[in-house]
């Protein structure tokens, strides 16, 4: 039995890893790769800001920083780190390489207040840093299990810390946070005018199982108040297809540059700044082979090639 196991594992490796390179031959999609075609010339201060995310990244906070320059990034985005050393070794290695900063910052505490009260210190310090401001702050606000009011009060601090800053502060769409689907962030948009959104629109698509044909009118509302972008592209049964260039997700990212042109439509009219942060995770986002546990794509390869997509489509 065990042989006979084994014999059907070694077969099912080898169909895989043959399907696997078959697929590096599809070409990449070419439609996303041209410029858009916007309705009006863009703005004088228009630009586009591509950030690179160390999740999965194996190395030093400076090798990320050379790699993400070599790759041509603007920036990167990192949660904000609590060690006064953490910070100084970021700071450093953000002036070598001439690199921009967005911040992460979120809880992750069950209980509410101590929740607020962990998620209150961080987005402050992230904010008022000594050593250089943030292009912007990203949030993991709130949960999904936390009340309306309870979850407002991330709202309430974020605006007031905003106004005192100037920095601009945005609330992620994310499963298990606040803004986890398209219903409950309509709501909280329609009832918190100062709420701007980090649009990770892949969690919707998981979350619905489906890409949002029935939540239009959510799913509009939500673009209009866009101020950062997470380029990841989801499908109704995952938020993260495994390689976006195969050509059997052709719907699935256009459907995602569909949306994304509208919020690129809205910042170009206004000539304000266009930040975009390529997320592609590692695994468990990244489907693996089975017993091996290997990657089915090189998640570091398609991240760039996000980035090199988003500067054809809006630069």
């Amino acid at each position: 039995m065990e042989k006979h196991m084994n014999q059907n594992r070694r077969s099912f490796l080898r169909t895989s890893s043959a399907a696997a390179m078959a697929g590096m031959f599809f070409p990449a999609m070419g439609s996303m790769t041209t410029p858009a075609a916007f309705k009006t010339p863009a703005s004088a201060g228009f630009r586009l800001v591509v950030m690179a995310t160390n999740w999965g990244f194996n190395g030093t906070t400076d090798a990320f920083c050379a790699a993400a320059k070599k790759e041509g990034y603007d920036g990167i985005e990192v949660w904000w780190p609590a060690e006064a050393a953490q910070q100084k070794e970021l700071f450093d290695a953000l002036k070598k390489h001439d690199l921009q900063v967005g911040f992460l910052c979120g809880g992750y505490q069950a209980d509410f207040k101590e929740h607020l009260d962990f998620f209150k210190g961080a987005v402050k310090a992230a904010a008022t840093n000594g050593f250089r401001p943030p292009v912007y702050i990203n949030c993991h606000s709130g949960r999904d299990h936390f009340s309306y009011e309870e979850n407002k009060a991330f709202i309430d601090v974020t605006a007031a810390l905003s106004a005192q800053t100037g920095i601009t502060i945005c609330h992620e769409t994310h499963r298990s946070r606040m803004l986890f689907a398209a219903h409950i962030a309509r709501q909280f948009l329609e009832k918190n005018p100062s709420l701007q959104l980090t649009l990770d629109i892949s969690h919707w698509c998981n979350v619905h199982e489906s890409m949002l044909g029935d939540q239009k009118e959510a799913v509009a509302l939500a673009l209009e108040r866009t101020a950062h972008i997470h380029a990841r592209i989801g499908h109704p049964e995952g938020p993260q297809v495994n390689d976006p260039r195969a050509p059997e997700w052709e719907a699935v990212v256009k459907q995602h540059f569909d949306w994304w042109d509208v919020v690129a439509e809205r910042k170009r009219k206004q000539g304000a700044v266009m930040t975009v942060l390529t997320e592609f995770g590692p695994p468990n986002y990244m489907p693996v082979l089975p017993y091996t546990r290997q990657p089915v794509a090189d998640q570091w390869a398609i991240n760039v090639h996000m980035m090199k997509t988003l500067r054809n489509r809006y630069q």
